[in-house]
């Protein structure tokens, strides 16, 4: 495939600018991707394909998710609002789509998720995708595979028992060490539909594909981890992680060493996939005026606060995310300002030259880009607004089912800005103030005695987090009433399929 860039949108929206004309856009998103388990943002990590998209593009060093898991963050990556914003529901079903906008402009859209439940046609994600394919009913499409999904840990001991075997296959066979293990993760599939989709696309296009390797259970290949290992934790002794966790027995320093390592595996396991799709795009001709964007989707928790994976918390370590933008023909560099993930929607469109719906809470990050926008990450240099972030929680932080509707526990929400975040249980009362730069993990909780400095700081977040709550209460409120009026009991009721990758991700 060539891209002809005369008949884009965005090079008639670019004809006056000194920026290379951008034809299309990949958008790449990595699930439970915390920022400082890559490289561009802790130079101890290995990633060296997210490296070099930094080196030639723009990182933004404070990038906030606005949720601490997928169907709470992803509304505003893929439909630039909150969760709950618009009818109550986590889903983008009712929402005015970015995929969508673009379509309507004659964009080509594709959209390949590794098989998260989260982001299928149930909760309205594949609108306005020319081609989509989350890849769920192929977990479910075998016993085999059905049981690998719901018992990831046993899919830990096959990759590494058989890793010897695969490599000396490999190796006698000549073949490249890169594709040698089992995909249970779709990563495969993903990289796959996505250079098909390139291939057979002879017009400007957005790509969108999503990683679910870094997800817990953090079963990579034991290539990676031995790239990422320091030698003393060799790789079967990984299996020793898996087993505690499964088991349910306590994590010492030991296994939480091992977790890590297993994690930053994973985050190189993905390194490398989007290191063949870039390739794809070269083979391919586009990659000169393609823009990539990658981001996660919100971070994961290593005890930082008491826990693993990404249970319903505010802190850092679940909302400061990675997000890198590749552009042709701008010099890229790092902004300092705090920006959402909400600002994806509108910057892709803005790089194709389309426009954005009136609708959106985010705003495009293009005057960032470009160098015009300071550290306030604003065009017109003034400060920006702060970030706002959601989560539910019940009874218990690590609740079975977790919380997925508003009426499932109590309503927190935080605000942060360069140096501040702020983190209130609206429903409770109880406020927490962290200062980042002086609490990077926000341990020390300024609002039990603030000073004159904190209490400033709370009396400019606090009306940001009430304003915000009470929207989602009153779309909350009006949802429920609407579903009583037709009949409905307001229940989320899923396939089979989809209940089984659900279980294997842990969302019972």
């Amino acid at each position: 495939m060539t891209s002809d860039s005369s008949t884009s949108p965005a090079a008639d929206a670019n004809a006056s600018s000194d920026d290379a004309t951008v034809s299309n856009v990949v958008l790449v998103t990595v699930d439970s991707l915390r920022a400082d388990a890559v490289s561009p943002y802790d130079a101890a990590r290995r990633s060296p394909v997210i490296d070099d998209l930094a080196d030639g593009g723009t990182v933004f060093d404070r990038a906030f998710a606005t949720g601490n898991w997928t169907p709470f963050s992803f509304p505003s990556i893929l439909a630039s609002e909150p969760v709950f914003a618009r009818n109550g529901d986590i889903g983008v079903a009712e929402s005015t789509t970015l995929a969508e906008t673009l379509s309507d402009a004659g964009i080509a859209t594709g959209g390949f998720n590794a098989a998260n439940g989260f982001l299928t046609d149930h909760w309205g994600y594949p609108d306005g995708f020319d081609e989509f394919e989350p890849f769920v009913t192929s977990v479910g499409s075998s016993v085999y595979s059905r049981y690998l999904a719901a018992h990831p840990t046993v899919e830990a001991w096959i990759q590494l028992a058989t890793s010897p075997v695969r490599r000396l296959g490999s190796k006698l066979r000549g073949d490249s060490d890169d594709r040698p293990f089992l995909d249970a993760s779709r990563m495969f599939d993903v990289e796959d539909a996505a250079t098909a989709f390139v291939d057979d696309t002879d017009e400007p296009f957005f790509l969108w594909v999503h990683y679910m390797d870094t997800h817990t259970p953090y079963v990579p290949a034991p290539r990676y981890i031995r790239e990422v290992s320091d030698g003393i934790v060799g790789t079967h002794q990984m299996l020793h992680a898996h087993a505690r966790t499964s088991l349910g027995l306590e994590v010492g320093e030991r296994t939480l060493r091992e977790l890590r390592t297993l994690y930053q595996a994973t985050v190189r396991q993905v390194d490398a996939s989007v290191g063949r799709l870039l390739d794809s795009l070269d083979a391919a001709g586009v990659r000169d005026d393609t823009a990539v964007l990658l981001a996660g989707d919100h971070g994961e928790e290593f005890q930082e606060h008491g826990h693993l994976a990404h249970y319903p918390k505010l802190y850092d370590e679940l909302i400061r995310v990675p997000l890198v933008a590749d552009v042709p023909g701008l010099d890229g560099g790092h902004v300092d300002g705090h920006v959402g993930l909400d600002a994806i929607p509108p910057t892709v469109a803005d790089l194709l030259g389309v426009d954005a719906p009136d609708e959106w809470h985010g705003k495009s990050l293009l005057p960032a880009l470009r160098g015009e926008a300071g550290d306030s990450a604003t065009s017109d240099g003034s400060t920006a607004d702060p970030v706002v972030s959601v989560t539910v929680r019940g009874e218990e932080v690590t609740q079975q089912p977790i919380p997925r509707s508003l009426s499932d526990g109590d309503l927190f929400v935080s605000a942060r800005d360069d140096d501040w975040t702020y983190i209130e249980n609206v429903d409770a009362g109880e406020r927490e103030l962290y200062h980042r730069p002086s609490d990077p993990t926000q341990q020390e909780n300024l609002a039990v005695d603030p000073d004159e400095e904190a209490q400033a700081v709370i009396d400019r977040f606090a009306p940001v987090v009430d304003a915000h709550a009470e929207l989602l209460r009153e779309r909350g409120a009006a949802a429920e009433a609407a579903a009583a009026e037709r009949g409905e009991d307001g229940g989320d009721e899923v396939d089979e399929d989809l209940e089984a990758r659900l279980e294997a991700l842990g969302y019972k």
